[in-house]
C-alpha cells in the first residue's frame, strides 16, 4: 500500500512538472539539445499544416495562403476564429477549441493576476523554442492598455503573453500543437505585420458585451465598444 501511494505520488509529481514547470526544464534542455530556427520549424511543419489548412481554405474559397488573417477569440465559449482576406473582403476560415486560458471575464489588470487580456493586438515575434511547443507573442500591453494603466497608477500591467501550444495556460492561448504549428506557418508565409489578434470577454456578434462592463473600470465600456466594431466587420454566411 505505502508503495502504491510513493509510485501515485512521484507519477504526480512528474506530471505536474512535466506540464506545470515547463518554463524551467524546457530552457536547461534546449541548452543541451540546441535551439531551432523559425526556418527549422517551417521546415518541420509547413507541409503537414498545409495539408491540414488547405481544404478549409478551399472551402472558402481563399487563396493559401492568404494576404492577412485575423484572429477573433472568445473567452467565454473557449473559441478561436480564424480569418483571412485576399483583400478587403474577409471570409471565415475555421474554429479552433482554446484548451487553456486562465482568468475570468474582464480585462488584465496586473502582472500576475493570471488574467488573459482583453482588446485589438498584433504580434511581435514568433518563438520557435517556446516552452510551449512554439508561441506567438502578442504586442500586450498596447498603447491602449498602457494609458489606462498610466492613469490608474498601474506600473506593472503585466507582460508575456502568448498564443502557444500544449494545453496548459496562466493568462495565455494555450491551442494545443498542431494548431500552434498551423498558426506559426500561416503567420511566417504573411509576415507578422499581417495578422490581427481580437479578444473578447463574450462574442459582441451575439451579445452586448456592454452589460460586462458593469463593476469594470470605467474605460472598459470604450474597450468593449472598440470590440463590437471591430467583430462586426466578421460576419459568417452560414
Amino acid at each position: 500500500m505505502v508503495r502504491i501511494l510513493v509510485v501515485g505520488t512521484l507519477l504526480s509529481a512528474l506530471i505536474f512538472a512535466y506540464f506545470f514547470m515547463r518554463p524551467v526544464w524546457v530552457p536547461m534542455y534546449q541548452k543541451v539539445a540546441g535551439k531551432q530556427t523559425v526556418n527549422d520549424v517551417i521546415e518541420a511543419y509547413q507541409g503537414p499544416a498545409q495539408k491540414r489548412l488547405e481544404p478549409y481554405f478551399q472551402r472558402a474559397g481563399v487563396a493559401y495562403p492568404p494576404r492577412s488573417l485575423t484572429l477573433l477569440a472568445i473567452k467565454d465559449s473557449d473559441q478561436l476564429e480564424l480569418w483571412a482576406s485576399d483583400g478587403d473582403a474577409k471570409t471565415y476560415i475555421r474554429s479552433y477549441p482554446i484548451l487553456a486560458a486562465s482568468g475570468i471575464v474582464g480585462p488584465k489588470l496586473h502582472e500576475g493576476d493570471q488574467q488573459v487580456p482583453e482588446g485589438i493586438y498584433q504580434l511581435e515575434y514568433l518563438n520557435p523554442n517556446s516552452a510551449f511547443h512554439l508561441s506567438m507573442k502578442l504586442n500586450y500591453p498596447n498603447a491602449f492598455d498602457l494609458k489606462y494603466a498610466a492613469e490608474e497608477g498601474r506600473t506593472e500591467p503585466g507582460t508575456n503573453i502568448f498564443i502557444h501550444g500544449k494545453a496548459v495556460s496562466i493568462g495565455c492561448l494555450a491551442m494545443g500543437d498542431e494548431v500552434i504549428e498551423e498558426l506559426f506557418v500561416l503567420t511566417s508565409l504573411i509576415g507578422k505585420d499581417a495578422v490581427d489578434v481580437a479578444i473578447a470577454p463574450s462574442d459582441p456578434r451575439t451579445t452586448d458585451i456592454q452589460a460586462l462592463a458593469n463593476n469594470q473600470p470605467e474605460w472598459v465600456s470604450s474597450l468593449y465598444s472598440d470590440l463590437s466594431i471591430f467583430f462586426a466587420d466578421y460576419q459568417r454566411s452560414e
